[in-house]
């Protein structure tokens, strides 16, 4: 047996029962996992029981301090796809006002670009066969705005917001 599988803790189950009655703590430690992972809060919803974080650019190769990017394929995709990531979480009362559930939603969208990016050399160089145009605001870029299509549930990134919610709430 692998000595680091025995003392690995299991993985949380989604939605995962959290045994406290405080709710604010329960509330402020979940904002603090997220914040952790480098999103930023989008709406938070008490009433609702909603958090829901902004959009955030998926981490590739050479960006380690990210951690929305789980596992080797995940890092290698968002280092050769542009991808973005939000995460929903809803903090549910438990029955008979024991405690809460904790669930937790990753979604993972991809670029999809009408066509080929238009890039360009620099607005400031100039051609030597070609007289001196003062355009003071040349267009450089995508002349359309990005479409994005759902790749579904991230689940690695889900799993990993659960391991760590559930070491925030154990008091690790």
């Amino acid at each position: 047996m692998n000595r680091s599988m025995a003392f690995a803790p299991p993985p949380a189950a989604n939605p995962m029962f959290v045994g406290s009655n405080n709710e604010d703590a329960v509330w402020e430690r979940t904002v603090d996992v997220l914040h952790e992972f480098h999103f930023g809060i989008a709406r938070e919803n008490r009433l609702s029981r909603v958090i829901e974080t902004q959009y955030f650019v998926g981490s590739g190769v050479l960006e380690p301090w990210h951690s929305d990017s789980v596992g080797l394929a995940n890092r290698l995709e968002s280092t050769l796809q542009s991808v973005r990531r939000r995460v929903i979480v809803n903090v549910i009362p438990g029955e008979q006002g024991q405690g809460y559930l904790v669930s937790v939603e990753a979604f993972k969208e991809l670029e999809d670009l009408p066509g080929i990016a238009a890039n360009s050399t620099g607005a400031a160089t100039f051609s030597e066969n070609e007289p001196l145009r003062r355009d003071l605001n040349p267009v450089v870029g995508q002349s359309t705005p990005s479409g994005w299509i759902p790749a579904g549930r991230d689940l690695a990134l889900e799993a990993a917001i659960l391991g760590r919610l559930q070491r925030a709430y154990s008091g690790g």
